[in-house]
Parts: structure tokens; sequence; C-alpha cells
């Protein structure tokens, strides 16, 4: 499991990784131990996502023709991302202040965190690494109603009052990161917390966890905790419903959904290391 929101930090030095700087040319030079980390991540979840996930992110995938055996260069995943929906990435350290966050995604532009998780957290990372975000994420990004959606979400924070955050954060953790969506192929992922796991793959779509239909004030109403598997999935009827989303008024939602209150957690209490805002 990896985390997105838990990209944000006001305080950088939590992290215990540092991003690899490109040179001049905007190259980085990655050691052959992260690249055998990305290839072993590759092959562990390609194997993994034949029916589970949704054509749009195969389509993409498809498009970004993503090496195997190495981590990307950022220049290769732009010019895809930029062809299909106008987007880029943007390299940025391990974390990174609410509002460049916000401001980046509002650009059209994609954080990407340019370090890789160690050997040892190849199963649990609470910070978004390459891996998370290029393969996790970018494929939706050349679809147009994710690419969308993205984009408002982004220009909505950067508006946003702190409290009104802290629930847009929950529309972008049960959509952007764990949602699930209904095909004609049958009921498929496309957020990317689920696609860069092995365990969440399997897990979103067992019996196990509760699927509720789509509706982003009860999205907005729904803690969640970073360190688990999910006890919960919303899942749409179609991904026009992102597009569809992002032309309605978002932050009334959150109005009301702040007025209604949160639901009460289906999980329980993180210990004290592992807490965040959610």
């Amino acid at each position: 499991m990896t985390s997105s929101n838990p990209h944000l930090s006001d305080v950088a030095s939590k992290t215990g990784y540092r991003a690899r700087l490109p040179d001049d040319n905007g190259f980085i030079d990655w050691p052959e131990q992260d690249n055998a980390t990305w290839q072993t991540l590759m092959q562990r979840q390609l194997g993994m996502l034949e029916g589970r996930v949704c054509q749009e992110y195969l389509d993409g995938l498809e498009r970004l023709a993503l090496p195997e055996d190495r981590v990307p260069q950022l220049a290769d995943i732009d010019r895809v991302l930029q062809a299909s929906t106008g987007w880029q990435t943007a390299q940025v350290p391990a974390l990174i202040p609410f509002n460049t966050f916000f401001e980046l995604l509002a650009n059209r532009r994609f954080p990407v965190a340019t370090f890789i998780r160690t050997p040892e957290e190849l199963d649990y990372l609470k910070e978004p690494d390459i891996f998370h975000e290029i393969f996790g994420h970018c494929p939706m990004l050349t679809n147009p109603s994710f690419a969308e959606f993205t984009a408002t979400y982004g220009r909505l924070g950067l508006e946003a009052e702190p409290k009104e955050r802290v629930y847009l954060a929950r529309l972008y953790w049960m959509t952007v990161e764990f949602g699930l969506v209904d095909t004609p192929a049958g009921r498929r992922i496309y957020g990317g917390g689920i696609i860069s796991s092995p365990k969440e793959t399997l897990h979103s779509l067992s019996d196990a966890p509760q699927h509720l239909p789509f509706d982003p004030i009860e999205a907005l109403r729904t803690p969640y905790r970073i360190d688990i598997l999910q006890p919960l999935y919303y899942v749409l009827d179609d991904l026009s419903t992102l597009h569809e989303l992002s032309q309605q008024d978002i932050m009334g939602m959150v109005h009301k959904a702040m007025q209604l209150g949160l639901h009460e957690p289906r999980f329980e209490p993180a210990p004290t290391s592992a807490k965040a805002k959610a």
C-alpha cells in the first residue's frame, strides 16, 4: 500500500527519503538497486492487473510504454501526457506543502517524488514514491475525464480554507487513490493507491470490504486511514461521472458534508505514530 495525501507535509524533514536530482538536461541517473526495485515492482503488478483494472488505465499504460527494467525518465512520461490531456509531471521532494500540491494540480502538473522505495519497503510505503505516482496514477491522467477532475480538484484546493481541504482530501482519497468503477466487463480498479499495491488490488475486489455506489457527499464524510487495507470503496457507474462532478459545485458539497458531519470510522484508531489527518 502507498498513499498520496501524505504527499503533503509542512515539515519535509519527516521523510526518510531524499529525491534524486536531475542533471542540466533533466536526466536522472538511477542506481542499479533502484532500477532493480522498479523491475521487481513492475513485474509483480503487471501480473495482477488483467481482469482487475479498467480499460482506460490499460490504454494509458500502453501509451506510456513504461520500461520494465529501469526507472523511467520524466521527460518520456511528459511527452505522452502532454499529447493526451495537456498534463505534465513535476519533479518534487518526497513531501511537499499543501499549497504546492494544489497549485501543481491546478496547472495540470502531477507531482512525482523522484525516489523509489527500498527493497525492505516493497509492500508498504507511507510516502508516495515514483512507482506509485508513475505506475499508479499517470496512465489514468491520459484519460480526459480523470484528468479534468484532477485539475479541478487542484483549483478547488488552492482556494479552500484549511478545514475545507481536510474534506477535499477525503474526496481525493475515495476517487483518485482508492476508486472503483463498474464497467460492462465487471467491477474494475481505477484508483492509483490500489493499482500500485498488490495486497490492495486483491482486497479491493474481494468480498472483505464494503462497496458502495459513489456519492460525493458521502465520500466527503468518510474517514480513512492511510496504513491499512481500506474497509470501504466507492464505486462509480462510469468514469464520465468524474467529469460531470468537476462541473458541479463541489465546494457546496463540502459545506453540506461539514454540516452533516463525519460518518463513524470503519476501523480502529491508528497508533500514535501512524496517525494522519484524515
